[in-house]
């Protein structure tokens, strides 16, 4: 732009650039799942999904390129942990979905894409600040969802903020012993801090937590565990469960159980009082789990 004064050309050159993604593959499923693969400037691959139902399209998000936490059921770690998004990639990914769906409206944004948001604090604030403004995405706050392993400085941190967003938590055993198998970062936080920070939570924010569990075949989904759910979490008066049978990964050896297991568990969550929703499965014909797309072309 020669028009411009040089010192300010300069400036801009110095101060300033022009991000976007690139897409890099798309996998769409026939239950209209739609999952991106995205090359960053530095070449470092993200993922991305639309997912459609009935009310509401979906945005799931990444907040970081790779994991430092390695949760054993979970691709999104193995290929190490690169970096952190910047919000400006953040929410290139947003505005990617919202643009390239076939039909309808970007309704609702989850953190549960590659990355821990709240190891990306400062950008994934900033971002939802600016996809909640009405002058930029305008999407409501109790429409975004942040999925945490169990961070607790970052949640202590959250529920400061004042905003309605939802808090999800990544929970998947109700025992120190079992979870910390197949997530380490419970040897830092194990339950018990944990559980306790989610009652300051619920009593500062007056917001429901949702803890997602994770059903995996031979593991944590028969009856026992199921009880010992029920135990961990019966005295929290906010709380509700989301029961996901696994996405089968085979690199992990991480498999769903029968339907019959998954009804069992879930009847036994629904009798004992607690909350209990159970997620439909979608995108099984692609490769849905988190950084299985980006592990393909690892």
């Amino acid at each position: 732009m020669s028009n411009l004064p040089a010192p300010l050309r300069k400036s801009l050159t110095d101060e300033f650039s022009i991000l976007g993604l690139a897409l890099a593959d798309l996998q769409e499923s026939s239950d209209g799942t739609a999952k991106f693969l995205f090359e960053l400037t530095d070449k470092n691959l993200v993922e991305a999904v639309n997912i459609p139902a009935a009310r509401r399209i979906t945005g799931c998000i990444s907040s970081q390129v790779g994991c430092k936490f390695g949760c054993n059921f979970c691709a999104s770690a193995l290929g190490g942990f690169k970096r952190n998004l910047t919000r400006g990639e953040i929410l290139d990914e947003v505005l990617y979905l919202k643009n390239n769906l076939k039909a309808g409206q970007l309704t609702h944004i989850v953190f549960m894409g590659t990355g821990e948001p709240l190891d990306n604090y400062e950008n994934v604030l900033s971002a939802i600040r600016l996809i909640n403004s009405p002058l930029a995405f305008n999407i409501g706050a109790r429409r975004i969802t942040i999925s945490t392993c169990g961070i607790i400085p970052g949640i202590k941190r959250l529920q400061e903020e004042g905003l309605q967003i939802e808090l999800s938590i990544s929970l998947h055993a109700a025992v120190d012993k079992t979870r910390s198998q197949i997530m380490p970062v419970n040897k830092k936080y194990p339950l018990e801090a944990l559980i306790k920070c989610c009652h300051e939570y619920i009593e500062q924010t007056n917001r429901q937590i949702t803890f997602e569990y994770i059903l995996i075949k031979g593991f944590n989904s028969d009856v026992l565990s199921a009880e010992k759910l029920v135990t961990l979490l019966k005295d929290l008066k906010l709380a509700k469960v989301n029961l996901i049978p696994a996405n089968p990964i085979a690199e992990l050896k991480i498999f769903p159980p029968t339907e019959r297991e998954i009804l069992l568990f879930k009847d036994k969550l629904f009798n004992s009082g607690i909350n209990v929703t159970l997620r439909k499965e979608r995108g099984q014909d692609i490769d849905a789990a988190c950084g299985q797309l980006r592990l393909r072309h690892g």
